[in-house]
């Protein structure tokens, strides 16, 4: 049980940098640059998850042994996906359909994606004790 909130703890700190990075680039390309909310969204999205993609594998998950680098970047990558549909899916929803401001719906929508990449990295890509 430690080792899974060891794990929980380093997830959560990747988790925060990979949130300054991916809520500050979209209200820089929001507000200062005039981009539509949902298009700044979705590119502040895909720069975090290149950056969490480098630090999860190296300080949060354990390699699964036997699988390539190549396969579990595409994973990583099928599984950020869904996260950024799930991710647009309810800023669209927050913003668009029920009025509430996007820098409000983000965090909600950040914290429902960061349970999703959690729960599914921790059982696609991580090995575990096994790794070690």
């Amino acid at each position: 049980m430690r080792k899974l909130i060891d794990q929980i703890m380093k997830f959560g700190v990747v988790g925060v940098i990979a949130f300054v990075i991916d809520y500050g680039l979209m209200v820089a390309l929001t507000e200062l640059f005039g981009v539509n909310y949902l298009v700044s969204a979705t590119i502040s999205f895909i720069v975090s998850v290149t950056f969490n993609y480098f630090a999860s594998m190296r300080y949060v998950f354990t390699h699964k042994e036997g699988m390539s680098r190549r396969r579990e970047f595409v994973i990583f990558v099928v599984l950020s996906v869904i996260g950024l549909l799930i991710n647009d899916a309810l800023m669209w929803l927050g913003t668009g359909m029920l009025g509430i401001s996007y820098l409000i719906t983000k965090i909600f929508a950040t914290a429902v994606v960061m349970v999703w990449n959690f729960v599914t990295r921790k059982k696609f890509l991580d090995a575990g004790d096994a790794g070690k």
